[in-house]
Parts: structure tokens; sequence; C-alpha cells
């Protein structure tokens, strides 16, 4: 962790846990357009094109939920970019691609995470506001 920076509540940990998971998803499926490409499948330009991106970017999106899990603020805003663009991903899964099911199921463990981060607790520790003690307090 970083030093003068207490560590994550669990609602962050949660977030950052969370978006491990699509991190490594989105790896895999770039692994499976590879193990395509393996296969003769036509036109492997555009389709390792499209697996070097998704590993560039999951990569990243990994390497965030870690740095957040750790403790550092700073990995929070990486975070949350991803998943406003995948909420655009589940938007047009739902919609254009009238796949409803997918779209939806998305888009809410996308509003999970995103809530996750941004609980009360998650705020202060963002900011690197600390509670108030007990003695402390005014009546």
């Amino acid at each position: 962790m970083t030093t003068g920076t207490p560590a994550p509540p669990n609602s962050v940990r949660a977030a950052a846990a969370l978006t491990s998971l699509q991190g490594l998803g989105g790896i895999a499926l770039a692994v499976a357009l590879v193990v395509r490409v393996l296969q003769g499948a036509p036109s492997a330009g555009p389709i390792l094109g499209a697996a070097g991106v998704l590993v560039l970017w999951f990569g990243g999106v990994t390497f965030a939920s870690v740095m957040l899990f750790r403790g550092h603020t700073g990995a929070r805003t990486p975070v949350i970019v991803t998943q406003l663009l995948l909420l655009g991903c589940a938007w047009y899964a739902y919609g254009p691609s009238e796949q409803p099911l997918l779209g939806s199921l998305g888009g809410i463990y996308c509003v999970v995470v995103l809530v996750l981060l941004f609980t009360n607790d998650g705020r202060k520790w963002a900011l690197g506001l600390t509670d108030v003690a007990e003695g402390d307090k005014a009546d």
C-alpha cells in the first residue's frame, strides 16, 4: 500500500475483485480469438489486431484492479472509466444487438462495481479523508 494512505474499505476491495474478473475475462476472449486464428479463420489480421487491443486494455484493467485492491487510490479512475465503457457495451448488447439478457447482466455488473466504488467509505478513502475519532466528536 502507499504510505500515508489507509487500507481501502471492503466495498473498494469488492469492486477491485469484480473488476479483476472482467479483466481476466477480456484476456480469455483475446486468447479465444488467437485460437480461432490458429484454427484457420479467414482474415487473420483484423482478428489478431482485436486480440492485441483486448490484451492491452484488459491487461491494464487487471493491473488497475490489483493496484486498487492493494490500496492505490490512483487506480480508482481507470476502473471507473472501464466500467463506463463496458456499460456502453452492455447497452449495445441490450439494444442494437438484440441480446437483452447479456446486456442486462453486463449492465447490472457494471453498475454494481460503480456503486461499490462510490460508497461513502470509498469516496472518503479516495479523497484521503479520515474519520473523526469517537472521542473527538462533538455532542
